[in-house]
């Protein structure tokens, strides 16, 4: 356990009597003033055999109880999980129309649904891909769920070559066309490069010259930026994200753990 978790569960984890018996901050015993006023000095020398009792009584509570040291640090990141969740609410709050009516992202699922999920994907994200079919079962069996996607390629070059074709087919042909290119990039082995993605547009019908060419247009680079901009404002490292109405979550969950987390939404 390092010395900085250790100093945040040490009150939780040594009993009162003992942390009573002490003055901390001095790490001497907690006296009353005495009648006499006269003046007195001390220096730290004198405190220092009860700071060596107090260290002592310390190590031997832990020793003897090391289970209570486990039980404060479960506290303690409950407690900061909870800090953790409030301060995103805030977060999503403030950038609510960035998340949920930006113009420019693909929405699909439900658009009149009472309930909105915006997911931050790498195509080339092993648990991304984990997560997308899981996503579209809960999107499918729920039918009143609008979902919203957000390129946010992090992992390198294949990554922003596979953004830049999706977005490409988005601002060209539409959302239709988009998800069926996104559909198809979230399961792509292989190398991603020119050659590789001529074929995939030729194979999905679309017009490969047209969609190569716009994918480093201005427009494309603009949305890639902006995402990564809003990403940055939410404190969005890695992939995939979620935001469930006004909960973050950052990290895959499987299917059972999305419909739990709507279910509590919803109320």
């Amino acid at each position: 356990m390092s010395r900085n978790i250790l100093a945040g569960v040490l009150a939780a984890a040594v009993p009162i009597g003992l942390i009573t018996a002490y003055n901390i901050d001095q790490s001497a015993p907690v006296k009353t003033a005495p009648a006499d006023t006269s003046a007195r000095s001390h220096s730290t020398s004198d405190f220092a055999p009860d700071r060596e009792t107090f260290r002592a009584e310390v190590r031997a509570y832990l020793l003897e109880n090391p289970e209570v040291i486990m039980e404060a640090v479960a506290v303690l990141e409950e407690r900061n999980a909870a800090a953790q969740a409030t301060a995103d609410i805030d977060l999503v709050t403030t950038n609510a129309d960035r998340l949920f009516n930006d113009g420019y992202s693909y929405a699909g699922g439900n658009l009149e649904g009472d309930f909105t999920i915006v997911e931050f994907v790498d195509y080339r994200c092993g648990y991304c891909r984990k997560a997308h079919d899981e996503v579209a079962e809960l999107v499918k069996s729920d039918g009143n769920i609008r979902f919203i996607v957000k390129e946010y390629p992090i992992l390198g070059e294949a990554s922003d070559l596979s953004s830049r074709f999706a977005i490409s087919v988005k601002q060209k042909l539409g959302g239709e066309a988009y998800k069926l290119a996104a559909d198809t990039l979230i399961k792509m082995r292989g190398d991603v490069n020119e050659n590789s993605l001529r074929k995939l547009a030729t194979g999905l019908g679309f017009d490969a010259d047209m969609i190569l060419n716009h994918m480093d247009a201005p427009e494309v680079e603009k949305e890639i930026a902006t995402t990564r901009a809003l990403a940055r404002d939410l404190s969005i490292t890695g992939t995939p994200s979620f935001v469930f109405h006004d909960e973050m979550v950052r990290g895959y969950v499987p299917l059972k753990g999305m419909q739990a987390i709507v279910k509590d939404k919803r109320g």
